[in-house]
């Protein structure tokens, strides 16, 4: 397995940095598709706690999201835009792909990345994503998953069966073989009051794994203010991993991993501000310290 990081310098030369961006999408768990709330952990402003200002427009969002990597350096960095914010491959396609070409004609733009469902893919978004493959950009598609766990995936309401991933993972595979396919994996999520066994969350990741999923991003269960856990979290019994539970779930999950695997994200980065709980979140410096040194022990660079 590599690191993000080693991934992307092995295709640009150089460090690329992810920008989230806003194209002002839903999701179908939200507006009375499948259900409303969206899935009980999604805050009410979705994934991207750091996204630029959606009522922008995406040139003015990459030029704002690079001010906030590095001011000084930001014109000779190289950027992958990402649209993280809810469900990205969700809606009118010819609006979204006007927005995925405004963003990849940017200065110094060399990709795209989608945060979206396996249930939100198709045949006419894929053919878009080839021919942005073709044309020379790397393009990335990000699948929440979270859990292999059927009752758990029922019990936060994720709105589709294991079959469903497995088989849009296949389908991109066929369909855009270019695109690196990216799998979300959430350990210490609950069904009821019983949380997920540790045997169940490697499930997870050996799901990810069997699926043919190019990479992966572990975090934990964490609770945010206005997502469907925080009422369950302040009236339930619901226990959340301690840090050092979840740092040696970390160190079993990677070592379920082929060499092929490519590791995008092992912790969590929420927004303090709208952060309930765990406390031990909060502190990035200290996780990122440990995760390093969890390499280490690996045997892997970091």
């Amino acid at each position: 397995m590599q690191t993000v990081n080693e991934f992307y310098k092995s295709i640009f030369g150089c460090k690329v940095y992810k920008i989230s961006l806003d194209a002002g999408c839903t999701c179908p768990n939200r507006d009375g598709t499948l259900g409303r709330g969206g899935c009980l952990f999604c805050g009410s402003q979705g994934s991207g706690d750091f996204v630029a200002d959606k009522n922008l427009s995406v040139t003015e969002q990459v030029s704002a999201a690079r001010k906030l990597v590095d001011p000084k350096s930001a014109a000779s960095l190289k950027y992958i835009a990402y649209f993280q914010n809810f469900t990205n491959t969700y809606g009118d396609l010819e609006v979204l792909t006007a927005k995925w070409r405004e963003a990849l004609a940017c200065e110094n733009v060399v990709g795209l990345a989608l945060g979206t469902r396996p249930d939100c893919i198709s045949q006419e978004c894929l053919a878009v994503l080839a021919a942005f493959v073709r044309q020379g950009f790397f393009v990335q598609l990000e699948l929440g998953f979270q859990t292999a766990c059927e009752e758990t995936a029922e019990f936060f309401h994720r709105g589709y069966k294991n079959e469903v991933y497995f088989d849009a993972v296949k389908r991109i595979h066929k369909a855009a073989p270019g695109v690196h396919v990216v799998t979300h994996v959430m350990f210490g999520l609950p069904c009821g009051d019983v949380p997920e066994s540790s045997e169940q969350m490697m499930d997870s990741v050996r799901a990810v794994v069997d699926a043919g999923s190019d990479g992966i991003k572990i975090v934990n269960l964490y609770i945010l203010k206005g997502s469907g856990f925080e009422k369950f979290y302040r009236q339930s019994s619901l226990r959340l991993l301690e840090y050092k539970e979840y740092l040696g779930l970390v160190s079993r999950a990677l070592q379920l991993l082929p060499e092929r695997m490519v590791v995008h994200r092992l912790a969590g980065d929420p927004d303090h501000k709208n952060l309930v709980a765990p406390a031990w979140c909060s502190d990035k410096k200290r996780i990122l310290n440990d995760l390093n040194k969890l390499f280490a022990e690996l045997n892997c660079d970091c």
